[in-house]
């Protein structure tokens, strides 16, 4: 599958697939959807969480996008929260969007750095 580069880092975006089971740390200079399971850190430009997808851990990325699970922490410029999200941590944003339907436990702290 060829995912077309970001112009500004020269990084395509990596899909964990939903059969993927990942128990450790991902780290990319683009985009990273999650269609699987991960456990442990993930760094990214940006971060998706599919419908499916399971993330337990620590999320620093510059935008955050989850329609699955996500239990730990965030640390994130923009973070978007999807009708079937389901998610329990700690986040530091800057801005949010959290659709209808949504459930959503934790801390929210507004980065205005």
């Amino acid at each position: 599958m060829n995912t077309p580069a970001d112009p500004r880092t020269n990084a395509a975006k990596s899909v964990l697939s939903s059969d993927l089971r990942i128990n450790g740390d991902v780290s990319s200079d683009g985009a990273v959807e999650i269609l699987g399971q991960v456990e442990g850190t993930v760094t990214a430009r940006a971060l998706s969480i599919g419908v499916d997808g399971t993330m337990n851990g620590t999320v620093s990325a510059e935008t955050v996008e989850v329609k699955g699970k996500l239990e730990g922490r965030i640390s994130c410029v923009n973070l978007m929260l999807r009708g079937h999200a389901k998610v329990t941590a700690d986040v530091t944003y800057n801005s949010a969007v959290i659709e209808s339907g949504a459930e959503i436990q934790g801390r929210f702290t507004r980065d205005k750095g």
